[in-house]
């Protein structure tokens, strides 16, 4: 719930093996979950035969309790929020392949070797993963209004200042050109004479 209210995607069912580092594949998956919807949606799915339309509800179930939180997500995440380490291991070694930051709650029952930003507390009550919920969706859509609103390019460097906000850039003419530096050869080795 919290996750929707901060517009970032999510999985609170079991964590499939290769959401991240075989993310081309679930992206398929996503895209067949889309396409069974759609048949949904526009009454395609019921002139389908009896059986066969059964057996895409169910499959259309399955991709939705595994694969809806993530639907939306269109890359790699930048970070990953992990609310029980012990039992979603499998996400956080993924994570740690790809090098992307684990922020997680790790509970006195698990080790935080493997996570890049530790938040000490309960994982198991659920008035405490709610606070943790509510805290992270909190933070996020705080960072989200922060950033400030502008235009670029789909490789575009925008260089920000102290406050944050975008500086102007100088006219092309104005920039002076890098100095050329001159390359030392490297040193001759020598090689003793055989005998």
């Amino acid at each position: 719930k919290e996750a929707e209210r901060a517009g970032q995607p999510f999985v609170n069912q079991r964590w499939l093996g290769g959401m991240l580092t075989n993310f081309k594949t679930i992206r398929q998956s996503i895209k067949r979950l889309d396409e069974i919807t759609e048949l949904a949606a526009t009454g395609a799915l019921e002139r389908r035969g009896k059986k066969e339309a059964t057996q895409l509800r169910r499959e259309q179930e399955k991709l939705q309790r595994s694969l809806g939180g993530i639907r939306r997500m269109e890359s790699l995440p930048d970070a990953l929020f992990v609310i029980d380490v012990g039992h979603e291991k499998l996400a956080v070694d993924e994570a740690r392949k790809l090098g992307i930051p684990v922020v997680a709650v790790v509970d006195t029952n698990c080790s935080p070797d493997a996570i890049d930003y530790v938040v000490p507390g309960n994982d198991d009550a659920m008035r405490a993963i709610q606070l943790y919920a509510v805290g992270m969706a909190d933070a996020v859509i705080e960072g989200k209004d922060s950033v400030p609103a502008v235009v670029v390019g789909e490789d575009e460097f925008v260089e920000l200042d102290e406050a944050g906000n975008p500086r102007k850039k100088a006219a092309r003419g104005a920039r002076k050109p890098a100095p050329v530096r001159a390359r030392k050869a490297p040193p001759r080795r020598r090689v003793a004479p055989i005998k």
